[in-house]
């Protein structure tokens, strides 16, 4: 048994979006994700996909995206992304019970795993796109989903926990934020992220050790379309 993180794996078999406008390397990046994931998961394997899962617009138009990642081996956590359109947050609870013992829908709640409790949101940072007060809106808001899905854990005596994020944990430049703050708080051992893909991004925030916490970047690009081992 072990688990594994990748984000960012924007499927399109509805939406027809070929990701490849982006970059000769994710021509063909669902083969590559399905050759490599069966290639590297077993059965008995937690997979956590942290982040913008399709480009569809609504679950009807994502219905073929979720049954691609439920094919894939091992159990699957899904965090939510900034292109997840068919994901409404205050669904989260009906897409649990649509999807039960298929998939899990991690946010405002969390995931068991060993003695470990995956917790996490979508996380939110700064890319100059709009007002520093609506960042600082919606930033709060998934802090407050963070501290939700942790005090869960630990409610249920979890001590182990590890941070999911679907956006990198810092704005560029930042050495802290509330996220970071709040992995401190919570003693948490890692923090997985995903959201800087194109090689360009790869180095918008912390990498390795910081402060006694590991963190570490999953976008597909970024793993070659890999899983990679977190524990």
């Amino acid at each position: 048994m072990a688990l594994y993180a990748m984000g960012d794996f924007h499927l399109s078999f509805q939406a027809e979006k070929p990701m490849d406008v982006f970059g000769e390397t994710w021509k063909n990046h669902s083969k590559k994700i399905e050759k490599n994931c069966k290639k590297v998961l077993h059965e008995d394997d937690t997979l956590v996909i942290a982040g913008d899962h399709s480009w569809g617009r609504n679950l009807k138009e994502s219905e073929k995206d979720l049954a691609f990642i439920e094919a894939l081996p091992g159990k699957k956590v899904l965090l939510r992304g900034n292109h997840d359109m068919f994901w409404e947050a205050k669904k989260t609870g009906w897409l649990n019970e649509l999807y039960r013992d298929r998939l899990f829908f991690l946010q405002n709640n969390y995931y068991p795993y060993g003695e470990y409790a995956l917790t996490g949101t979508k996380g939110y940072c700064y890319e100059w796109k709009e007002s520093e007060e609506h960042f600082f809106k919606i930033r709060d808001r998934e802090a407050e989903r963070l501290r939700v899905s942790l005090n869960a854990a630990v409610a249920d005596g979890y001590k182990k926990l590890i941070i999911f994020l679907h956006y990198p944990p810092t704005t560029i430049g930042e050495m802290e934020s509330p996220f970071t703050r709040m992995a401190q708080e919570y003693g948490v051992s890692k923090v997985i992220y995903a959201h800087s893909h194109g090689k360009d991004r790869f180095g918008d925030s912390f990498q390795g050790m910081v402060d006694g916490i590991e963190y570490k970047l999953v976008s597909a690009d970024f793993l070659k379309f890999r899983p990679e081992r977190i524990l």
